[in-house]
C-alpha cells in the first residue's frame, strides 16, 4: 500500500512537472492578457500618451453600444405651410448632422442609417456605428461560412473517400491551401479579383460575353462576397480531413445492410451516412463557428475594413483602435464584449445540438 501511494504521489508530480509548461503559457498568453483586457476596458488607456491612465467605469462600453432612433419632420416652407418638397415631388428633411449637433441629447452620436417606416423618416444615429457595423458583418460572415464551407467540405470528403486512383494526391491538393499563409492568399486573392485584369472576372466575362465583371473589392455589395468565397476555399480543406475521418469510421456492414434492403445512393447517404457523421458535424459546425468569428487577415490584407465599412469585422474593428488609433481602453471594451459574445454562442450552440443528440 504504501509502495502504491508512494508510486501515485510521485505519478501527480510529474504529471505537472509534464504539464508545467504548458500551463504556463496558458497563463502568459491566455489569462493574463485576458485580465488585462477586462481591466483596461474599464480605463483611458493609450498605447502611447503622456497623460495617466484613468478609471472611467462603463464609459467605453456605453460608447460601443451607444445606440438611438431620431423621427425626422419635413422641413416646412415658410411661405405656403407645407412640407417642402425637391424638385422630385419627395419631402425635404433636414440633414441629420444639424440636428445631432444642435440637441445636447446627441453629443457624441453620428449617423448609422436611415429608413422610412409607415410613412416617416428616421434616422439611427450610434455612438460607435463602426462597431454595430462590424457585428453585422462579423454574423452574415458566420451565418454564410458556416453552412457554406461544412457542406464543400462534406462533399470533398465524400468525393475522396471514394475507392479511386489518385484519390491521395486529390487528397493533398484539397488540403494544400490550409497550410499556406493567408495573408499570401489574400495577395493572389486580390489580384485575381482585379476588376479589369483578374483572372476570376476574364472566366466570368468569357462566359457571360461581356455582361458580368463585378468590382469585387471595389464595391460595397461585393466586397464581403468576395471574402467569404475566398474563405471558404482555404479553410475547408480542414473540415474535410475531418469528415473523411468520420466516413472512414463508419462500419462497412450498415452500408451492406442498406443495399440488401434495397436502399440506393440518396437513401444510404441520408439514413447511414448523416446519422453516423452527426458527432463530427457537431465538433466541425462549433469549430468552424468559432473561428469564422475571428475572421481578420483577409479584411485586413485586401480590403482595411472597406469600402464603406462593408468588411470590417469585430476582430479587425479592435485591432484598428487598440493598435493603430493607440485606444488600448476602448479596444479592450470591444474584446471583452466579442468574447462573451461567442463564448456565449458557443455554449447556446453545443446545448442545442446535444438536446437534439438526446432526443433521438
Amino acid at each position: 500500500m504504501r509502495r502504491s501511494t508512494r508510486f501515485q504521489g510521485h505519478e501527480t508530480t510529474y504529471a505537472w512537472l509534464m504539464s508545467a509548461p504548458a500551463l504556463i503559457g496558458l497563463f502568459l498568453f491566455v489569462a493574463l492578457p485576458l485580465f488585462g483586457g477586462v481591466y483596461w476596458s474599464f480605463t483611458n488607456k493609450r498605447l502611447i500618451s503622456p497623460l495617466p491612465t484613468k478609471y472611467i467605469g462603463f464609459q467605453n462600453y456605453q460608447n460601443l453600444l451607444g445606440l438611438q432612433v431620431i423621427s425626422l419632420e419635413p422641413e416646412i416652407d415658410q411661405a405656403t405651410g407645407q412640407a417642402r418638397v425637391d424638385l422630385e415631388g419627395n419631402k425635404v428633411y433636414p440633414r441629420t448632422r444639424t440636428i445631432v449637433r444642435g440637441n445636447p441629447a446627441y453629443q457624441g452620436y453620428r449617423e448609422w442609417f436611415t429608413t422610412d417606416v409607415f410613412g416617416g423618416r428616421y434616422v439611427v444615429v450610434a455612438k460607435d456605428p463602426t462597431f454595430l457595423r462590424s457585428l453585422i458583418n462579423t454574423f452574415v460572415f458566420v451565418l454564410v461560412i458556416v453552412p457554406g464551407q461544412g457542406g464543400l467540405a462534406l462533399i470533398m470528403a465524400l468525393l475522396v473517400n471514394q475507392r479511386l486512383r489518385g484519390r491521395y494526391v486529390f487528397r493533398t491538393i484539397y488540403f494544400s491551401p490550409v497550410v499556406t499563409s493567408m495573408a499570401v492568399l489574400a495577395i493572389v486573392w486580390t489580384f485575381l479579383y482585379n476588376p479589369d485584369q483578374g483572372l476570376i472576372n476574364r472566366f466570368l466575362s468569357a462566359v457571360t460575353f461581356g455582361n458580368l465583371q463585378p468590382d469585387w473589392l471595389v464595391s460595397a455589395d461585393s466586397a464581403l462576397l468576395a471574402i467569404i468565397i475566398l474563405s471558404a476555399w482555404q479553410a475547408a480543406g480542414f473540415q474535410m480531413v475531418i469528415f473523411l475521418a468520420g466516413l472512414q469510421g463508419i462500419p462497412r456492414s450498415l452500408y451492406e445492410a442498406a443495399q440488401i434492403d434495397g436502399g440506393n445512393t440518396w437513401q444510404q447517404f441520408r439514413h447511414v451516412t448523416i446519422p453516423q457523421l452527426r458527432n463530427t458535424t457537431i465538433f466541425v459546425i462549433i469549430s468552424t463557428t468559432i473561428l469564422a468569428f475571428r475572421l481578420f487577415t483577409q479584411v485586413d490584407v485586401m480590403t482595411r475594413g472597406g469600402p464603406q465599412d462593408a468588411t470590417v469585422t469585430v476582430v479587425f474593428h479592435a485591432v484598428n483602435t487598440g493598435f493603430r488609433q493607440q485606444k488600448i481602453g476602448y479596444g479592450s471594451a470591444v474584446t471583452v464584449l466579442f468574447f462573451i459574445l461567442v463564448v456565449t454562442i458557443a455554449l447556446v450552440q453545443r446545448a442545442l445540438m446535444k438536446s437534439d443528440v438526446e432526443v433521438e
